[in-house]
């Protein structure tokens, strides 16, 4: 796939530079301290506790240098990330529906296998194999989508493909049990799949198309962020839940805690839908403005 991958890029994509700048370095400090503290205090939440003082104070150092950098990017004269895009309703909207979508997608990506092996006694090849009819939408769906969102505009394929992912979640959810069949499943996993395969190219092309050109990169580079952040995010917040509801000791009790854990993932699905609806119609999609160069 790989080496696929590097054919395709130097047949198919084209080189291109934005303007020199110079680098942030106050803002590039800045942001990974933030970043490196707000996923520790992630990472250590559920093995030594929320409340102990390691994970509070890096929750803490994370929120004090994610506010320190914001200050600095707003008073920088050549910002890491210019803080005037997220006054731009696509990008903005669509930064937050992707956040949660990413939190609800990964936290499931990491715990639907574990349920299909300790609840349904499926082996490791088996339960990925199974995981196909929800990921394997991403490659028949996405083409469709970009082609439809230059018809009818990102918010509708935003909208109705978190929905989507909500009630295939929720589904999903309330079907859970030792008991149930593996074929009780592949609708709601497919009904996700879809909605999610819509939402994802839908939100990145809202995204870069609501900036200059020549902040391309920076629009994207601020995408991937949240969506490393909405993962981690995502998987320690459903991870928590699955430990107050649930454990792994049995079958049963692993799927009263998956159950009540996808349960949350569909509600930020749904939280994902109702940040899609901030987005403008079509036609009102405007770029955020660049920066005038004397």
């Amino acid at each position: 796939i790989g080496v696929i991958a590097i054919g395709l890029i130097l047949t198919r994509l084209r080189e291109s530079f934005g303007p020199k700048a110079a680098l942030d370095i106050p803002g590039l400090l800045l942001v990974a301290i933030a970043a490196l503290a707000l996923v520790w205090s992630l990472l250590r939440g559920n093995p030594v506790g929320w409340t102990s003082p390691e994970v509070m104070g890096a929750l803490a150092l994370g929120l004090l240098f994610s506010v320190a950098f914001v200050a600095w990017e707003l008073r920088a004269s050549a910002p890491m990330i210019p803080m005037r895009l997220f006054a731009s309703r696509p990008f903005a909207a669509c930064v937050a529906a992707s956040l949660l979508f990413y939190a609800a997608m990964y936290g499931v990506l990491f715990l639907l296998p574990q349920f299909l092996q300790v609840t349904l006694g499926f082996g490791p090849l088996g339960a990925g194999l199974r995981l196909l009819p929800w990921t394997s939408t991403l490659f028949l769906t996405a083409p469709i989508a970009g082609a439809v969102v230059q018809k009818f505009g990102e918010r509708p394929l935003v909208v109705t493909g978190l929905l989507m992912q909500a009630a295939g979640l929720g589904w999903i959810a309330m079907a859970a049990a030792p008991g149930v069949a593996y074929a009780a499943l592949v609708v709601p996993l497919v009904l996700a799949g879809v909605g999610v395969s819509m939402a994802m190219p839908a939100a990145q092309n809202a995204i870069l198309g609501s900036v200059a050109a020549t902040e391309m990169g920076k629009a994207s580079g601020v995408f991937n962020m949240g969506r490393f952040l909405g993962g981690m995010f995502g998987i320690a917040l459903l991870v928590t839940v699955f430990s107050a509801s649930g454990a792994t000791d049995t079958p049963a009790h692993f799927s009263a805690g998956f159950a009540a854990a996808i349960m949350v993932a569909a509600a930020l699905s749904l939280c994902g839908a109702f940040a899609g609806l901030w987005l403008p119609g079509r036609r009102s999609v405007a770029a955020a403005p660049a920066p005038q160069r004397a």
